[in-house]
């Protein structure tokens, strides 16, 4: 028997769309973007579970832990993009954090439909991972229902790992006991189940938080400048230096001859100005300052 979701948030008809197929396209635009609003407010709703769930997270990598996403469809891939965003943006590990969707790298560019009502797929996927008491698992669904999601959960709490719901409707029969639970609710959609929509765009709105906000409080961030980024092709290189330049009040061209001494690690050549130190001597200010560059700067 197939369970009956149409009492979910997700799955009910909006008034406002009901004629969307008769609609002027300038109303439809205007229609679709009034609901987006929706979601931002659905998402402020829960900064307290937000915060609450970075704390988890900062936890988790100050013990050299990790942040694993589990999803299927939409969901999925929306915590693979944020994982795979991490490493330029923030010069981690890409085993950091992580992203799993449901079937694999294929679901990623083509939907494997049925793939997301496999429960025991989500508890092999975090046995795969080798998830441990200094990780945090967080599943995405949209919908609240994804047996792969909640059967990932399930394994993960039991491995001992931190876990994070993120749902976007009431809670539903079995869900799994988590530490956290993040329940943005924007309500139905544009067309009807269509989570890729609202739900969708709540969703990125939260990991966005999630791991921008985590990686600040590990000091990947100075001020509100992306120090902790390393130059790799033309545009890094160009804000780099300008991002030294910023901090030291070095003229651009001499701020890009210290970023390339500091091979392209733009908080590394900061130290290397402020400090009157090379590379290998600032390198080690760093290091005993926790990566941190405030402290390395002010010691």
């Amino acid at each position: 028997m197939m369970n009956d979701r149409s009492h979910l948030l997700t799955e009910l008809r909006l008034p406002e769309s009901m004629n969307l197929d008769a609609m002027a396209t300038e109303d439809a635009v205007a229609m679709m973007n009034a609901q987006d609003s929706i979601a931002v407010a659905a998402v402020g709703t829960e900064k307290i579970n937000i915060a609450r769930a970075i704390a988890l997270i900062v936890t988790a990598f100050k013990a050299g832990g990790r942040l694993i996403y589990f999803g299927a469809g939409t969901s999925g891939r929306l915590g693979v993009l944020d994982a795979s965003e991490c490493p330029p943006t923030f010069r981690v590990e890409p085993e950091q954090v992580q992203g799993v969707i449901a079937g694999g790298e294929a679901a990623m560019f083509r939907a494997q439909e049925g793939v997301e009502d496999d429960a025991e797929a989500g508890a092999a996927a975090v046995d795969e991972k080798r998830l441990g008491s200094n990780d945090v698992a967080m599943g995405i669904a949209a919908g609240g229902t994804t047996p792969f999601v909640h059967g990932a959960l399930r394994r993960a709490i039991a491995r001992g790992a931190k876990t994070i719901f993120l749902s976007c409707v009431q809670p539903v029969t079995d869900e799994p006991k988590v530490d956290v639970i993040i329940r943005p609710l924007t309500g139905p959609e544009v067309i009807t189940g269509s989570t890729r929509l609202k739900a969708g765009t709540a969703t990125k709105l939260v990991l966005n938080m999630l791991t921008t906000l985590a990686m600040v409080q590990m000091g990947k961030v100075h001020g509100n400048l992306m120090v902790d980024l390393r130059a790799t092709n033309q545009k890094l290189w160009d804000r780099g230096a300008r991002i030294v330049s910023t901090v030291t009040g070095l003229p651009r061209e001499q701020a890009m001859e210290r970023l390339k001494a500091a091979g392209g690690h733009v908080k590394l050549a900061i130290v290397m100005v402020q400090r009157g130190v090379e590379s290998s001597e600032g390198q080690i200010c760093l290091d005993r300052a926790g990566g941190s560059l405030r402290i390395a700067l002010e010691a």
